[in-house]
């Protein structure tokens, strides 16, 4: 709906129906710098009403067949599907995100996670075992925990609000999500369809606001049993915090400092553009970008040399030019962070051998104030530096040498995180090796981004708790209840 100024207002979705906010967020286009729409400021009241709906709709989705959820979950993604390219544009102006990922990447992948779960919820078999010696059969059941809160972060929307909306209905809970407040514009387009699809009142609640007022009322409300949070460590622990004197379920996706490491062996060709990609997609803004890359001695000098002139090949254009191959970042506070990284560096005495500060951003007048910066890559940088060990979320890469495996596994595990990681070599035995002491909870070799939804996905360390998947999301959103029959 149009709001002050012809802008944009979106509205909460409780109970089937959107209801209006006594204030608001200015949301802002990251392209141009400029308010375009205006997000509910939610709070304990919405969230209040938020539980009442999604409670008093738990008894007649839960006790419906996963065969009956399964068919809701596949409408809604036919709808998502036929308005891929309003929600790819819709993204894109919101996020900051190319066109081209968004209509490749992003919208296609929300409509993937509702079929996919569609599917894997009738799959799930429990498990059985007699003790006829006592007269006792054992079995299991799995049921809906209940309210699940769902807090999703901003560099891949809809991705992955579906993420976690699809498992936790398909398994038959009731939800209350909170998109990111500076993108909100997808998910509440997204409720505009669930009616249709078939999505009774009160089963999916979307929640506009931010952190502070409507996420931590959310996850410290005691008839809310689960929490899955994707986001900061800083607001994980905070989650943790509120969370705990109630005894929920968390499932926390936190971030990465994801090293690549190439050895000698590696085939070039298809390893400097899959880096450049795994680098700056999205800007950078993605958990599993590389920002680490250990480059074996031998072949350091070869592999920077073609991966700047790589790197400088990467079109930085307006979100909506089909030819750019990064758009702008998400906010100016952000661009300041991932600017102050650079600075950092430089005092520091690494090198800057391309982007920020180094080469010309061209743009047209109308996007001068936008959030954009061009891929940088630093060289010259200590492990120690904040640079290598901290989460930028831009698009910086520090490359640096190494001499042996050994070494180069030591330093690839000497930050907190443990998202993933990445091995370029073409000896298998040494893949398999370096895969396996790598602490990661994924390792791509020779590849980046390839992913499988039924296997679990999810970090050590500091970068989570909890696996998402077929099998691990479906036992999260689920508990388990053994029971003996002696006959």
């Amino acid at each position: 709906m149009a709001g002050r100024g012809g802008l944009l207002m979106l509205e909460n979705f409780i109970g089937g129906k959107f209801l209006p906010c006594s204030s608001y967020l200015d949301s802002y286009d990251p392209s141009t710098g400029e308010v375009y729409c205006h997000v509910p400021n939610s709070g304990k009241e919405e969230v209040e009403a938020a539980v009442e709906a999604a409670r008093a709709a738990f008894p007649g989705w839960s006790s419906r067949s996963p065969q009956e959820r399964s068919q809701v979950l596949q409408r809604l993604a036919d709808l998502l599907e036929q308005s891929l390219e309003e929600l790819a544009q819709a993204e894109s102006k919101d996020q900051g995100k190319t066109i081209t990922l968004a209509r490749t990447m992003d919208i296609p992948r929300a409509v993937h996670n509702f079929r996919f779960f569609a599917s894997s919820i009738l799959h799930h078999t429990s498990e059985c075992t007699q003790m006829d010696h006592l007269g006792c059969l054992h079995y299991t059941v799995r049921a809906p925990v209940g309210i699940a809160a769902l807090i999703s972060p901003w560099n891949l929307p809809l991705y992955l609000l579906t993420w976690k909306i699809a498992p936790a209905i398909a398994a038959g809970n009731t939800v209350i999500a909170k998109p990111s407040e500076l993108t909100s514009v997808t998910a509440w387009m997204m409720c505009r369809l669930l009616e249709k699809a078939g999505v009774p009142p009160g089963v999916v609640n979307i929640v506009f606001g931010t952190g502070p007022r409507v996420g931590e009322a959310l996850v410290s409300h005691p008839e809310v049993p689960l929490i899955s949070f994707t986001g900061s460590q800083p607001t994980a622990e905070r989650i943790t915090q509120l969370s705990a004197p109630h005894c929920k379920k968390l499932s926390l996706e936190l971030g990465g400092k994801n090293p690549a490491v190439i050895f000698e062996d590696a085939n070039l060709a298809e390893c400097i553009p899959t880096t450049v990609r795994s680098s700056f997609a999205n800007q950078g803004e993605i958990c599993l970008c590389t920002s680490r890359i250990f480059v074996q001695r031998s072949i350091y000098s070869e592999f920077l040399k073609r991966f700047v002139e790589a790197a400088r090949m990467w079109k930085v254009g307006i979100p909506s030019d089909p030819s750019a191959d990064m758009g702008a970042l998400i906010s100016k506070a952000h661009l300041e962070k991932v600017r102050s990284y650079i600075k950092k560096a430089r005092m520091e005495g690494a090198q800057i051998l391309c982007g920020e500060g180094v080469d010309k951003l061209n743009l047209p007048p109308r996007n001068q104030a936008g959030y954009f910066m061009l891929p940088t890559v630093i060289t010259d940088v200590k492990d120690e530096s904040c640079c290598m060990k901290e989460e930028i979320f831009g698009p910086v890469t520090c490359v640096v040498p190494f001499d042996s495996e050994e070494e180069v596994i030591q330093r690839a595990n000497n930050v907190k995180y443990g998202l993933a990681a990445t091995v370029w070599s073409g000896n298998v035995g040494r893949v398999h090796r370096v895969a396996k002491k790598l602490q990661s909870g994924l390792v791509w070799t020779n590849c980046w981004l390839i992913r499988e939804l039924n296997l679990p996905f999810g970090g050590m360390k500091s970068s989570g708790v909890g696996r998402e998947g077929a099998k691990d999301s479906y036992e999260f959103f689920t508990e388990v209840k053994t029971i003996t029959v002696k006959h």
